[in-house]
């Protein structure tokens, strides 16, 4: 009787929690078309404006505008909404016709390098004073490829070799950029192997997975102490940020017992701004305990399990999770493992096995920039935002769809028409 009321009052609760974030999402979309700027542009400013048969802004409401327009005033969007007068300036963009999308966005992502040839170190097991950043080759061929596959913003993260591979960078994928034009934050966030790749022969206690938390712990328990006691430690200033919930950590785990590890060590113990990554196998079978802890999910690369299963099905990941109530749920292509221009594949392979269409456009978009804590920047698109508009010739998650437009802080990056067919 207990459970039932406990559990009752639980999704009461729920309820109230999505009635009052709708009521707020609603104000808050409300006050961003009150902020929208349409005034003419001043001399020296410069602008596009895109008329579209629909327009998909995964914001708060869900807006879905028929025949509606966007301008866009230098690297930000001026207005969105539904088709009006430009105001005197704007230059209006051609090869819109189509569905008007927010840039994908992808938290697992190795391609920053070309290849793989990030931060992987392999002598010692955890490395928190390591850098992704210097890895970066801006505008790669990797990474134009992934531009005409409308993923604009991706996390640059270091390999699984080591339970603790360092830090990784947050950037766009424009296609003629320098450093400092691509990257969004040079340490955007930490990356952390807690099974399977890091399983070391080396002699270390990493050779198991009871090892692997021993070791991260040892050296979480490091840096908190040099937290309390005001001390300066180079190799351990990023860590700290952690702890301080100033950055985020994405956690490669998989497996039941990888997957419950990692939260109750990342979520539970550290409280930490988590991001469970993978989840593949059998890991979704923990679902309700993850939601309930509060870690959101970034699923990927599998998408499907046919390995667990006792009845012969193919379970799809994903909508277990969605089922389970994951809030910004996303999913991942962990790039070059699944293709970075394929990202929406992996959207699309999980509405084929049960997860909703539109969540899984939102999975590529706006809960992972959420997650991350870089939606006030993209994920989406409203006022302020940061330009990342891709315009496609039908459903961003049908396969039969083409990339016709992408611009990434307000600058056409490709345009299909002129570049010819990339993906």
């Amino acid at each position: 009787m207990r459970r039932a009321i406990e559990h009752t009052s639980l999704k009461e609760m729920r309820t109230f929690v999505r009635v009052g974030a709708l009521a707020l999402g609603l104000f808050a979309s409300c006050a961003s078309t009150r902020q929208a700027d349409l005034s003419a542009l001043r001399e020296g400013e410069h602008g596009f404006a895109v008329r579209c048969d629909k327009i998909l802004t995964a914001d708060d409401a869900d807006h879905i505008y028929t025949n509606g327009l966007i301008l866009v005033r230098g690297s930000k969007i001026a207005y969105v909404g539904p088709n009006r007068e430009i105001p005197a300036g704007y230059r209006l963009l051609e090869n819109t016709a189509g569905v008007a999308a927010p840039g994908m966005v992808d938290l697992h992502s190795h391609i920053h390098s070309g290849g793989f040839g990030d931060v992987n170190d392999m002598v010692t097991p955890v490395n928190p004073e390591f850098r992704a950043a210097s890895a970066l080759r801006p505008s790669n061929t990797a990474i134009k490829t992934a531009c005409a596959g409308g993923v604009t913003t991706l996390y640059g993260i270091p390999g699984s070799g080591t339970s603790m591979g360092g830090f990784g960078l947050v950037y766009k994928t424009k296609t003629h950029a320098t450093y400092d034009e691509a990257v969004m934050k040079s340490v955007g966030g930490m990356k952390i192997a807690q099974s399977y790749n890091p399983e070391r022969g080396a002699g270390d206690l990493g050779q198991t997975r009871a090892g692997l938390s021993w070791i991260l712990e040892d050296i979480n328990e490091k840096a908190i102490g040099a937290t309390r006691q005001g001390r300066t430690d180079r190799a351990l200033e990023n860590l700290q940020k952690i702890h301080t919930k100033e950055l985020p950590v994405l956690i490669h785990c998989a497996g039941s017992d990888g997957f419950t590890a990692a939260s109750r060590m990342w979520k539970e113990k550290y409280d930490t701004r988590c991001i469970l990554s993978h989840g593949c196998f059998d890991a979704h079978a923990t679902a309700k305990h993850i939601v309930a802890v509060g870690a959101p999910i970034n699923a990927g690369p599998r998408m499907v399990d046919y390995f667990s299963t006792r009845d012969g099905r193919i379970t799809g990941i994903t909508a277990k999770y969605e089922a389970a109530g994951a809030e910004n749920l996303s999913v991942c292509t962990d790039s070059p493992v699944m293709p970075q221009e394929e990202l929406f594949l992996q959207g699309t392979m999980s509405a084929r096995y049960g997860a909703d269409s539109y969540n899984m456009l939102r999975a590529t978009t706006i809960h992972p920039a959420r997650a991350f804590g870089i939606d006030d920047r993209v994920g989406s698109i409203e006022v302020g935002k940061d330009a990342d508009i891709v315009i496609r010739s039908g459903d961003p998650l049908d396969p039969r769809s083409r990339v016709e437009l992408v611009l990434i802080d307000g600058e056409v990056q490709y345009d299909r028409r002129h570049d010819g067919q990339w993906f």
